[in-house]
């Protein structure tokens, strides 16, 4: 993953925005257009809103390319949810919210975040994370998912939810999450699963081993 970041700064807070981890969810643009306005430029001017105001919006990004730090003591930072999540969407990526440590294959820390969406089309330019490329290449999956690849966990279990990147392969989540998706209800677990990255599998969003038979390089 590279990161290209802009800043956007007042006395009292600073905001982040990571451009290649932005999908144009535009949760922003909705909850605070004020601050958030894409025909404007600066496209982020947090002067014009409460602190308060525009921290709250910010964690609604789904992608975590928005970010932000308190200048003051009036703020607090942004910390995990409570309980993980995992949220598969309909032709589009898997988002992830809570404690969240992205490594790759070989233990190396990749990023240490409370939101992030994952590719799963499997042509994303930033890999593992999703960059819109979905939405160019008409990617198609399911919204929802088998219950039989999953086991039933604690609810209140809030460790790291540790994210593996297989070179060529996969992501393995290890940890206790709730997964769900517009079709599903919440299911909590914690069994490690491994979610396609390759866009082919059979078995959405799990892993089959079709990354094997295509090729897929990430």
């Amino acid at each position: 993953m590279e990161e290209k970041i802009l800043t956007y700064e007042t006395d009292e807070i600073t905001v982040t925005y990571d451009v290649n981890r932005c999908i144009h969810a535009a949760e922003c643009v909705k909850g605070l257009k004020s601050v958030f306005n894409p025909d404007r430029r600066p496209w982020i001017q947090p002067e014009h809103e409460s602190v308060e105001n525009v921290a709250e919006v910010v964690k609604r990004c789904p992608t975590g390319a928005l970010k932000f730090k308190s200048n003051s003591d009036e703020l607090e930072e942004e910390t995990p949810a409570q309980v993980n999540t995992i949220a598969v969407s309909a032709d589009g990526p898997v988002y992830f919210r809570g404690n969240i440590e992205v490594q790759s294959a070989d233990g190396e820390v990749l990023l240490k975040d409370t939101r992030f969406a994952l590719c799963r089309c499997g042509h994303s330019g930033n890999k593992p994370a999703c960059d819109n490329t979905h939405s160019e290449i008409d990617f198609e999956a399911p919204g929802h998912f088998s219950r039989s690849n999953l086991t039933k966990g604690a609810e209140d279990d809030h460790e790291k939810l540790l994210l593996k990147v297989m070179e060529d392969g996969p992501l393995i989540v290890e940890g206790s999450y709730q997964i769900y998706s517009n079709a599903t209800q919440p299911v909590s677990s914690s069994k490690n699963i491994a979610l396609c990255r390759c866009g082919g599998s059979g078995n959405k969003p799990f892993c089959d081993g079709t990354h094997k038979e295509i090729g897929f390089e990430g």
